[in-house]
């Protein structure tokens, strides 16, 4: 991959919070990747949750054909910052839910492209239910999760339980929550939450997310497209919106050409622009 003209930009001043990159894979695809850096444990305090959505809203805005979502610091996360809970009301506390699921959950899903998060270290409540909503959940073998929201008598509430839910089934799900555990990234794995576990996971996650944005980016979208609909209404609604969804394909650039080099010089061969 090569070095981007943009090094890219960190909100939330000098106290911490996330910093997004657009670098260009050897066959010129771009991808971005957005750090979490808010130290010492990265955790998610109202900075840190303004400048992740500001960072989403602009790929939203301008998508790359892939992201990975990474942490600097010896942890992914440490989870919320609790002063965020001290104090709200019962109408205050869904309304911060509420915007959480607006402009971080919900985008990030929606973007238009393979995301991927790659966690490295510890692994709690906020960032964990993040990266439950991305596409490609990779860890290191040290790297563990938690959703240790019990111990201030909270529920995961960005998603976490129902995710964990599709991944690893319901009772997966009460149990990782209910007791308010860590698990590491074999037990997880095990499980189907945890796709893979790399050495060297930021390289393997960089590897990946190349990969991605070197491949048909309008098929990956329609890929999520589908399963999205899978979740919301089962077979018989993915069923339902697969044949406009792939038949719109047959209209990009990327499948013409794909067909005509699978044709002529066989499979493997195609080079895709995203378009």
């Amino acid at each position: 991959m090569s070095d981007s003209k943009d090094p890219g930009r960190k909100h939330a001043g000098t106290d911490g919070g996330t910093r997004t990159e657009r670098i260009y894979t050897e066959k010129g695809a771009q991808l971005a990747v957005i750090t979490i850096d808010n130290p010492p444990l990265n955790l998610f305090d109202k900075a840190l949750m303004e400048s992740l959505a500001a960072d989403i809203a602009e790929l939203t805005a301008d998508p790359p054909r892939a992201v990975l979502v990474r942490a600097e610091g010896k942890v992914v996360s440490g989870g919320v910052d609790v002063h965020i809970f001290d104090g709200l009301s019962v109408d205050e506390g869904a309304e911060l839910w509420r915007t959480l699921f607006a402009r971080t959950v919900h985008p990030l899903e929606a973007l238009p492209c393979p995301v991927i998060f790659a966690a490295h270290g510890l692994t709690l409540t906020a960032a964990f239910e993040m990266a439950l909503a991305c596409d490609i959940l990779l860890a290191g073998p040290k790297a563990t999760f938690g959703l240790v929201e019990n111990v201030v008598g909270l529920t995961p509430s960005m998603g976490g339980p129902q995710r964990l839910a599709e991944r690893a089934g319901s009772g997966r799900a009460r149990e990782l929550v209910m007791t308010g555990d860590l698990y590491d990234a074999a037990t997880l794995a095990d499980w189907g939450v945890v796709n893979a576990v790399h050495d060297d996971v930021d390289a393997a996650a960089r590897a990946l997310a190349a990969r991605l944005a070197d491949g048909p980016t309008r098929a990956h979208a329609a890929t999520k497209q589908i399963v999205a609909a899978w979740r919301s209404g089962g077979v018989a609604q993915a069923d339902s919106v697969t044949p406009q969804v792939s038949g719109e394909l047959f209209g990009t650039e990327d499948l013409r050409g794909g067909v005509r080099s699978f044709l002529e010089v066989g499979p493997g061969k195609a080079t895709y622009t995203g378009r």
